[in-house]
């Protein structure tokens, strides 16, 4: 693996885009054919982040890809507030726990180990390799990669127009995230926004968001606008501001 980076980074984290992607959809199909929600996916996704987090380590890199805590004053990144405002929204429609307290359990395990893992893989190790040779290629395509690659939830049974609303969503995200980790330095906040922001989804109430907001098509749009402009916002300041 070692050998592979040294000699080009673009492919090596494309690699492990590969491997992040086909591994989690066969997670999903095994975690359908035993019958055990999420239990696959998370011996998967637990596995894949303790072999990244512990390669990143060993290899002295934890500088290059931000595995430290933000060594700005969060004063100056608005608290996250923005971000916390983009999370926490699937607390106001009538939260509800969607599964049994097990599946629950490996749900959440999944989802955050998969908010390291897309974060350490998009914006560390593909962002890193294209920013090398043109910032803004490297912002833009890690941002659109990261939204086009949830179209594999697709393929793994949720329909069109939420996997569409999904990439929409993760593209605003990406952008906001990737700013945040080049000018702060630390890839932190950005796994733990998230690894949050996956978990919820635990207790996210689908029906109530769709009953308030008029309706699923309007709920979507209303929800992408909202995040849009907070996010954008955000990034501005950033951008201008945040320095790590």
């Amino acid at each position: 693996m070692k050998k592979l980076y040294e000699k080009n980074e673009l492919t090596f984290a494309l690699v492990w885009i590969a491997i992040y992607v086909i591994g989690t959809s066969l997670a999903e199909a095994l975690n359908e054919a035993i019958g055990a929600y999420k239990l696959v996916s998370a011996v998967f996704h637990m596995a894949m982040t303790a072999c990244l987090f512990l390669w990143v380590k060993q290899n002295g890199l934890t500088e290059k890809y931000g595995l430290f805590l933000p060594r700005y004053r969060i004063a100056h990144a608005w608290f996250f507030i923005p971000l916390m405002l983009v999370c926490l929204y699937k607390l106001v429609f009538s939260p509800a726990l969607r599964f049994s307290a097990t599946e629950s359990v490996l749900f959440v395990i999944s989802m955050l180990c998969v908010g390291f893992l897309e974060e350490l893989i998009f914006r560390g190790f593909l962002f890193r390799a294209i920013e090398k040779e043109n910032l803004t290629r490297a912002i833009i395509i890690s941002s659109v990669t990261f939204g086009i690659g949830h179209i594999v939830n697709l393929l793994n049974g949720q329909n069109l127009l939420d996997t569409i609303g999904q990439i929409i969503f993760a593209v605003f995200v990406g952008f906001a995230l990737v700013i945040l980790f080049h000018k702060g330095k630390s890839l932190m906040p950005c796994i733990v926004f998230h690894g949050v922001f996956n978990a919820l989804s635990v207790i996210a109430n689908d029906e109530a968001q769709c009953s308030a907001l008029g309706g699923p098509v309007s709920a979507a749009v209303i929800l992408i606008a909202a995040s849009a402009v907070i996010l954008g916002g955000y990034s501005v300041w950033n951008w201008k501001h945040l320095k790590g």
